[in-house]
């Protein structure tokens, strides 16, 4: 920046970069007075699986400001003044963790925490081996709804087909959760009344919770109008996904989603799972399932008493460093 010494006067700046784990201050002086500007500089990793996309970033030896990572999420997710997402995931190697290669955060574009997204796991575990961080085609890695196995099957350019374990489906009321009169246990053709509709539900978790319905056609499905009435139900204490259903043959579905502080998403690996489960446990498909979304097509199988398996691209879409104001 310009001293000011071509022009009449005093200096008009004086400026200093110093970073703190992360953040940059920038101190303007003046003869008059003093202004400190906190800024956050993050790099980060843009990915999107099937038009879901995610930033990752990587976020080792910043322990210290892990409490703000949800409003740093919501920010920087916003489409207009961000870099735009349907959420991140702060990740850093597992050290100590015997079970554990890497351990991530993920955060939904509300700044709400996500215990789990298949989507989001598939796209890290892209970005890990793009960057030469995995020796293995296998990563182990651990979120809040435990940890996943994520295996490398193919790669064409940027685009990296992987097969990844969702983990066992639950369906307990309490284990959810679901607020529901009845120990109903699994949760099929539930009535919700809800705004002016009354839909019969499937309700399960996928280490998230999800609520799945059925329709004859998609196009009968008020998917932007009852996605939000049922992710705000009061049965789910946490809220819920959403899902959208239409069973083509029994081993192939149609499926749009809802997402739990995003709101309408072009896929969802979760709810891909969920939807799935939701479909064999009310005898209308069979494993494995072919799910449609609006940007390809996700195979899921799943046998009961069995992990629920996803196998589905991520693709790397750029890099960069996002700089902002601190609050």
């Amino acid at each position: 920046m310009t001293n000011g010494s071509s022009l009449s006067g005093p200096p008009t700046s004086i400026c200093h970069w110093s970073f703190v784990i992360g953040h940059l201050t920038e101190i303007l002086a003046t003869p008059r007075r003093i202004f400190t500007l906190a800024l956050v500089v993050m790099e980060f990793a843009k990915l999107h699986a099937l038009g879901n996309d995610f930033l990752v970033a990587d976020v080792s030896g910043e322990e210290g400001h892990k409490r703000s990572l949800g409003a740093l999420a919501r920010r920087i997710c916003h489409r207009h003044c961000g870099v735009g997402a349907d959420g991140v995931l702060f990740f850093q190697p597992a050290i100590g963790d015997p079970a554990a290669d890497f351990s991530t955060l993920i955060f939904n574009a509300d700044g709400s925490k996500a215990e789990m997204s298949g989507n989001g796991v598939r796209c890290l575990a892209a970005f890990l081996y793009r960057g030469g961080k995995s020796p293995s085609r296998s990563l182990r890695i651990r979120t809040v709804a435990g940890v996943k196995l994520v295996t490398l099957l193919g790669e064409e350019g940027t685009t990296y087909t992987f097969e990844s374990s969702l983990g066992l489906p639950i369906t307990a009321p309490d284990h959810i959760p679901v607020r529901i009169p009845s120990k109903m246990d699994p949760i099929l053709d539930y009535a919700v009344t809800t705004g002016s509709h009354t839909v019969p539900v499937t309700i399960t978790s996928m280490g998230n919770p999800h609520c799945s319905t059925f329709w004859p056609s998609l196009d009968e499905a008020p998917i932007d109008t009852l996605g939000p009435l049922l992710e705000n139900e009061s049965l789910f204490p946490n809220r819920t996904n959403v899902e959208f259903i239409q069973v083509l043959d029994r081993h192939r579905i149609r499926v749009r989603f809802w997402e739990r502080g995003v709101g309408r998403t072009l896929a969802s690996g979760t709810g891909s799972g969920a939807a799935a489960v939701a479909a064999i446990l009310n005898r209308r498909a069979d494993s494995p399932v072919t799910v449609e979304t609006e940007m390809g097509w996700l195979l899921v199988r799943w046998e009961p008493g069995s992990e629920v398996v996803l196998i589905g691209p991520a693709q790397f879409i750029c890099a960069g460093t996002y700089v902002a104001p601190e609050s």
